[in-house]
């Protein structure tokens, strides 16, 4: 049997290019499939059977931000396929106006294939000819031309800005910034543990988010939800104290222990030689997710981001 195992401490990840490499495999795996998820004329690679003049225009609306209207011809499991005269670019589903991602694959199937031969309204989001690869979004085309450039420019690290969550993916969620879409990893929507970013967020719900960074040259922004509030790590030694009693629920049973949510985003962990006196098979014997339990505190580590609690010493003191 698999080792049970979750990550319990650690600061929050950071945006450097380990971070956004991380989350553009994860939309390459859900763009890319296998080739043979892909249907229609042509092929996936935009570099493949492509001229250097069509690469030049791809190229232009690129840097002038300028809508074009470009013809369905094919699609794969992450999204569809469009005709720049040779080139073939790529528009994820998630860039689709008035398209769910979540629903059964047959029927995401059927969705795409219904798009074949139709134009869409579409901008360049990404344009990497080193990589055979130029992206397009029928959301970004929305906006005014240059709103993407003029967005970027504006943005800093730091900043709180309004935004409207336009798509959710197992990975993270879009959010229209007003002509540009930043995106919030899944590990930035909140400080609490979210097994989807949908069980927090909606789409077309308007948020305020942190920018993370800006990258102008790859159009790219991070961005972060939980941290347009407190860390509830941040002054957890003040507002806790050993041997304090504290209420809270049980999130996850594991074999070394259980951890236990005292508020938002700051759980503590019973060691399992801490759940009670005497032997037990297993800490489900002792307590179940969902349960609400009274724990007393024996360590606080906040820049470890470590609460160590003791339901065998919560008796009387």
């Amino acid at each position: 049997m698999a080792q049970e195992s979750r990550v319990y401490t650690g600061e929050p990840p950071s945006t450097d290019e380990s971070w956004w490499a991380a989350v553009l495999q994860e939309e390459e795996s859900h763009r890319q499939g296998n080739t043979s998820g892909f249907r229609g004329n042509g092929e996936t690679s935009g570099l493949a059977a492509s001229s250097g003049a069509d690469w030049q225009a791809a190229r232009r609306l690129y840097e002038t931000d300028e809508p074009i209207e470009l013809e369905v011809v094919g699609y794969n499991r992450g999204g569809l396929i469009v005709g720049l005269n040779s080139l073939r670019g790529f528009v994820p589903a998630s860039h689709l106006i008035n398209f769910s991602a979540q629903v059964p694959e047959e029927e995401r199937k059927d969705a795409l294939a219904r798009k074949i031969g139709q134009r869409l309204r579409l901008k360049v989001i990404e344009y990497d000819p080193a990589k055979g690869r130029v992206v397009f979004s029928e959301r970004a085309a929305q906006a005014r031309p240059g709103s993407r450039q003029q967005v970027l420019k504006d943005l800093h690290p730091g900043d709180v800005v309004p935004g409207v969550v336009t798509n959710i993916c197992d990975f993270g969620v879009f959010v229209d910034l007003g002509g540009l879409e930043g995106l919030i990893h899944v590990s930035e929507v909140s400080w609490s543990r979210v097994a989807h970013p949908r069980d927090v967020l909606g789409c077309n719900q308007e948020i305020q988010v942190h920018v993370l960074s800006v990258d102008v040259e790859q159009g790219r922004v991070a961005l972060s939800l939980k941290r347009t509030r407190p860390d509830p790590w941040a002054l957890v030694e003040q507002r806790y104290v050993i041997g304090q009693m504290v209420e809270g629920t049980v999130t996850n049973v594991v074999n070394f222990g259980a951890f236990v949510c005292l508020e938002e985003g700051l759980e503590g962990l019973i060691h399992v030689s801490e759940l009670a006196d005497g032997h037990f098979l297993h800490p489900r014997s002792v307590v179940c997710e969902g349960e609400q339990v009274c724990a007393r505190v024996v360590s606080i580590d906040g820049t470890s981001r470590r609460l160590g609690l003791s339901l065998r010493q919560s008796g009387p003191a």
